[in-house]
């Protein structure tokens, strides 16, 4: 038997936005998903995906636009596969991400908590990225005004980001709305230059080319930092295009490259190799200063770190006397933030790289009451560790998206701190997680902070305090 054919639901109205910034409607009773529109639009959905209590699908045809609407700012606004939501008001935005984090700890999380406080916007709705990865390919995504001109077109290279659900097609990226012009002046530069002396592009498929990626990070002092991934080491094509980009942007203040022949793009186990400049760059906040290297973590909206690390430190409610666990310490950068108000602070990370970052940091601070572990938190965060480094008065603990192992949330229940500071990025896996530690902890404040503007994605800090 062949399968039931899906069925083309006529005049939806979008109610809502949901889970993964994809809007959604209801029909008969059932939760219908798609993406890219607005609450008020009423639209045709070709449904691709039906199960018993939601379905998934496209729309054909839109009947009315909302009013709520707006014109996106970006040309490539719905074929790249960032910046979704820029054709939301930023104040509906922020209504919605408030939206995200009480849904998810009331439906997901199931305990008490109070009333979540303001969302803290950000101070710029665009260019506050600090870092942007793009991907060469020599062959390009046609947009579809492109593909419906009908016309044949012989350059076919591409520098930007990868179209959603497709590995092996990149979209040219003319300008950006993201990260700072300058940004967009070196990406386009280096793409003319490329195209103009017949330098390889990375075929996505066939893995060969030479081009591979290039990564820009830019921070509040003034630095930057511009990374080349080589697929292969060519040093002839390597120093003609290093060399153009030297000369040509001569505020780039570290100009490296490395050597990528790995099926994935990441980097994270490759040697980075300094061209021009340091091999670092520098970061501050509240006259701190943070070393950023070509591989360390550092939060991607600069001026909103700083906010967000100020909820921390204002949840944590440190007086001097305290030892605080910071865990998924990355670089150091909230134990460095928190550790003039704090006794101790004991940072642990998996990342050895970011461990040594972390060390560094604190030299250049001149701080001498932080210390770093390396290594898998759930295998460090026991008994013996406590006892050797003094039980926690407070931990603060910012996992990646997947959230934290259950053994870690364990052994911080087993640490018994006054106070938990969670830092989420993913307000779903944070309330899942809140859940299993709702027995001995209460939360007592809820912060959101748009971290992200034009996107779905909202950070949140949680504040748990010993029943």
């Amino acid at each position: 038997m062949g399968r039931s054919k899906k069925p083309l639901l006529e005049k939806v109205e979008i109610t809502a936005v949901g889970s993964e910034g994809k809007a959604l409607g209801r029909v008969n009773d059932m939760v219908v998903f798609v993406p890219m529109m607005v609450p008020g639009d009423i639209v045709d959905i070709q449904v691709t995906r039906k199960r018993k209590k939601f379905m998934e699908g496209f729309v054909t045809r839109v009947h009315k636009y909302s009013d709520m609407r707006q014109e996106a700012r970006c040309s490539h606004f719905g074929e790249c596969g960032g910046c979704k939501w820029q054709h939301l008001p930023y104040s509906r935005q922020l209504e919605f991400k408030q939206q995200q984090v009480e849904d998810n700890f009331r439906r997901i999380g199931g305990f008490e908590f109070p009333a979540v406080d303001p969302i803290i916007s950000s101070a710029n709705e665009f260019y506050y990225r600090n870092k942007l990865e793009f991907t060469f390919s020599n062959k390009r995504w046609l947009t579809k005004s492109e593909v419906e001109s009908g016309r044949t077109f012989d350059q076919m290279n591409a520098l930007g980001f990868h179209v959603p659900g497709r590995f092996d097609k990149v979209l040219d990226i003319e300008h950006c709305y993201l990260q700072n012009p300058l940004s967009n002046e070196i990406r386009n530069e280096v793409r003319d230059f490329a195209i103009a002396r017949e330098i390889p592009f990375f075929d996505l498929v066939n893995h060969q080319g030479f081009l591979r990626n290039l990564i820009i990070r830019t921070a509040s002092t003034g630095e930057l930092m511009v990374i080349f991934s080589f697929y292969a080491d060519d040093p002839d094509l390597r120093e003609l295009i290093m060399s153009y980009i030297a000369e040509r942007f001569p505020q780039i203040t570290s100009l490296m490259y490395t050597v990528n022949d790995k099926p994935n793009d990441s980097i994270s186990d490759r040697e980075i190799i300094s061209y021009k400049g340091r091999d670092h760059i520098i970061e501050e906040m509240e006259g701190l200063r943070f070393r950023v290297g070509p591989k360390s973590f550092y939060q991607t909206n600069t001026l909103q770190a700083y906010e967000l690390y100020k909820v921390a430190r204002s949840f944590a409610a440190l007086t001097g006397h305290e030892v605080v666990y910071d865990l998924y310490t990355g670089t150091g950068t909230i134990a460095n933030f928190v550790a003039q108000a704090a006794e101790k602070v004991i940072g642990i990370e998996y990342v050895s790289e970011a461990i040594d970052d972390a060390v560094v940091n604190s030299g250049l601070n001149d701080l001498k009451n932080t210390i770093f572990f390396s290594g898998d938190i759930k295998d460090i965060l026991n008994g013996d560790f406590i006892r050797t480094n003094g039980a926690p008065h407070v931990i603060i603990t910012d996992p990646p998206r997947a959230g934290m192992h259950e053994k870690v949330t364990m052994a911080i229940a087993e640490a018994s701190p006054d106070r938990i500071v969670y830092v989420s990025c993913n307000p779903a896996t944070q309330a899942r997680d809140i859940a299993l530690l709702s027995d001995r902890y209460r939360v007592t404040r809820v912060q959101p902070v748009d971290m992200f503007p034009q996107t779905h994605h909202v950070e949140c800090v949680a504040l748990l305090e010993r029943r």
